[in-house]
């Protein structure tokens, strides 16, 4: 991948820009081989790939630099702004819509914010693009709502430039530090959601709903995890952390009764909206803390599905699960070393089959999903 931001020490998030993709995905085979190297799996699956570029459909960029000179983009280790609105990255029509957003903001008379001097309104641009349709959701994060005129003002002028531009929102994020949002959404547009699909399947994307970040892989992910689970076939299963469905919408149809739980309430309308189009009526979710969830259960279905955040399980969690004994686990992880970590808490079960998707190319991150079986002996 060429990137020019990366060449000139501007950004370097892709740690792995400089290999080769091929031995990129050959020196991450390595590494997790060896992190699992103690609870190796009966099946070693090859990886499934991603594009090297235009392959993430969010940007999240700090606005800087001065009323009359916007910069979207990052802070250097020096401080001063560096605009990434052609990182590699994005799609053309993302870098079209950013570049467009700078000159946008400038003619509107929206301050960037100052955190040095604690002065200005607009602190961050989220953008998240549906790839089925090219749709864009715009959130832009401010210190108030002082600005809300001026963007309202100027809507009209941003939406005849790029049509596209469906769903806007203004997010108030009062706090001097490094938080990306805050707890106030305020829709600009009627359109308050985007519809993405993933093997055919619709999935909501609103403000604050977790959605994976490169929509061809995370298609083979969910495909991946109803082929495995329809080779089960359980009778019952829960979907625990399932943000907005994917993962239980994918299995609806290859098990009698699917429970979806997610602790984030908007991520679960958005799941429950999914289900009313699809028709789907062996399928509830519930906004509940998966922990809390399956603490008050007595017994669990055939096959278990987590997804957890970055921290993994947790030992209460693990424990949990492994009390209840169901048959199956499939575990989906984009931290690996919490992965391993839970699997130690899981000792009970065989690790069966395990499969990675190169979900951040050009970086040390990796989604693995595992299926665990319970063993005979437990």
């Amino acid at each position: 991948m060429c990137c020019k931001f990366f060449d000139q020490h501007t950004c370097r998030s892709c740690s792995l820009r400089e290999i080769p993709y091929t031995e990129q995905i050959e020196q991450k085979d390595e590494a997790l081989k060896s992190l699992f190297e103690q609870r190796l799996p009966e099946q070693w699956l090859s990886p499934v790939l991603s594009d090297e570029v235009a392959c993430r459909n969010k940007a999240k960029m700090v606005v800087m630099g001065a009323a009359h000179a916007p910069v979207l983009g990052i802070e250097m280790p020096s401080g001063e702004p560096a605009s990434l609105t052609h990182c590699p990255l994005y799609t053309d029509d993302m870098k079209e819509l950013l570049d467009y957003l700078r000159d946008w903001i400038r003619t509107s008379g929206i301050s960037p914010y100052n955190k040095a001097k604690k002065k200005g309104e607009l602190k961050y641009i989220l953008l998240t693009r549906a790839a089925i349709s090219g749709e864009f959701m715009l959130r832009f994060v401010t210190r108030s709502q002082e600005a809300i005129a001026r963007f309202e003002t100027n809507l009209p002028r941003l939406q005849q430039s790029f049509p596209k531009v469906r769903v806007v929102t203004v997010n108030i994020q009062p706090v001097h530090m490094a938080r990306l949002e805050g707890d106030e959404e305020i829709f600009l547009t009627q359109e308050q959601h985007l519809i993405e699909r993933f093997n055919h399947v619709p999935l909501v994307i609103r403000p604050k709903s977790f959605f994976q970040t490169n929509p061809k892989v995370a298609a083979q992910l969910y495909a991946t995890a109803r082929e495995w689970v329809k080779e089960i076939a359980p009778e019952r299963m829960w979907d625990l952390f399932c943000g907005v469905g994917g993962f239980a919408l994918h299995c609806a149809d290859v098990t009698n009764s699917v429970t979806g739980i997610e602790i984030e309430p908007e991520a679960i309308a958005s799941a429950k909206r999914s289900a009313d189009e699809m028709g789907i009526t062996n399928l509830d979710f519930d906004a509940l803390d998966s922990t809390q969830f399956s603490q008050r259960q007595n017994s669990a279905p055939d096959l278990v599905l987590v997804n957890p955040p970055r921290r993994g399980l947790g030992t209460e969690l693990a424990e949990q699960l492994s009390a209840l004994a169901p048959k199956h686990i499939v575990y989906s992880s984009c931290n690996p070393d919490t992965l391993r970590t839970d699997l130690d808490a899981l000792q009970c079960y065989t690790v069966k089959r395990l499969q990675w998707f190169d979900m951040f190319p050009h970086t040390d991150h990796t989604e693995v999903m595992v299926l665990l079986e319970r063993s005979e002996i437990a």
